[in-house]
């Protein structure tokens, strides 16, 4: 398979990406849409015309961001839902309440580098949070972007996938030294391999999933660790950041095409170790034994 190639880049930004897209009549959900890349991305999502729900935790933040979403886009059609992904009862609520066709699923929310810390499952936290909440939530959307008939899942993963795959035999530390970065990686490896497993699965229902490392921004996701170290001329503005997400989210050069791995919104090249700069993809990323195996295992934690 020929490598996807755009006309945008490093220093796109979301704007830029959907200038000329009209996705009236389709509906979108961004999770994590009250701060960081989360804004950006629903705010350019509603620049399409799109009906854009904002599922988050704090819904205060969430009513502001909708408000200021409006003002800025002129849709009016901006909806807040409240969405805790490490609380199972949330992700239910969530999705009993969507009973329309879904289009856009942007799996935007995360955490990174988190001290050690487990759900009441004993289930670790980024993992439960980064891949688990979210995959409970897509299964459970699943009829609803089947009906939409040409969906789109986007898995915001990130080049800290390049730190670790998923451990198998000891996902939640059970038996190792919890180490935030390792368990950060994995995480990130899940949300790719989950791109490739809903692909693989749902492509026949129209439905298709790609992956995606939304580059170096400075948001609150870095609380854990001093703030954003990566070198400024490789650094993105929150609208920078949220461009390769819309892309995959929006883009007619995107039909068809499911689990793969996108970075600067063009396709990364598959990398057999991890680069000086984190670029590129690990093969474990893209594996689909590796895929299927994670999908067993995360269909079993969840039953």
């Amino acid at each position: 398979m020929s490598p996807i190639k755009t006309p945008f880049g490093q220093h796109s930004t979301a704007a830029e990406v959907v200038k000329g897209i009209d996705l009236s009549g389709k509906r979108a959900i961004v999770t994590g849409a009250a701060s960081g890349i989360g804004i950006e991305t629903a705010r350019a999502l509603a620049r399409t015309g799109a009906e854009v729900t904002l599922a988050v935790r704090d819904i205060n933040a969430g009513e502001k961001t909708a408000a200021d979403i409006t003002t800025t886009t002129g849709n009016g059609n901006i909806h807040v839902a409240s969405l805790d992904l490490t609380d199972r009862a949330s992700i239910a609520t969530f999705v009993d309440a969507w009973n329309e066709p879904l289009h856009i699923l942007v799996n935007n929310a995360g955490v990174m580098a988190l001290p050690e810390q487990y759900t009441s499952e004993g289930w670790e936290m980024q993992f439960a949070t980064n891949h688990l909440g979210h995959f409970a939530l897509t299964l459970g959307l699943y009829p609803a972007l089947a009906a939409a008939g040409a969906a789109r899942i986007v898995s915001v993963s990130s080049s800290g996938h390049l730190l670790s795959p998923v451990v198998f035999d000891d996902i939640h530390f059970a038996f190792r030294r919890y180490e935030p970065w390792l368990a950060y990686g994995q995480s990130k490896t899940a949300n790719v391999l989950f791109a490739v497993g809903a692909t693989s699965r749902w492509f026949k229902d129209g439905i298709t999933a790609n992956a995606l490392m939304p580059g170096a921004i400075a948001t609150n996701l870095q609380r854990h660790v001093g703030g954003l170290q990566t070198p400024p001329e490789r650094q993105k503005t929150p609208e920078q950041g949220a461009a390769t997400s819309v892309l995959l989210a929006t883009s007619p050069l995107l039909k068809g095409i499911g689990g793969r791995y996108f970075e600067d919104c063009n396709e990364a090249a598959i990398v057999p170790w991890r680069t000086e700069d984190y670029s590129g993809v690990a093969p474990y990323a893209l594996n689909s034994d590796n895929a299927d195996r994670l999908w067993e295992e995360s269909s079993r934690l969840l039953a």
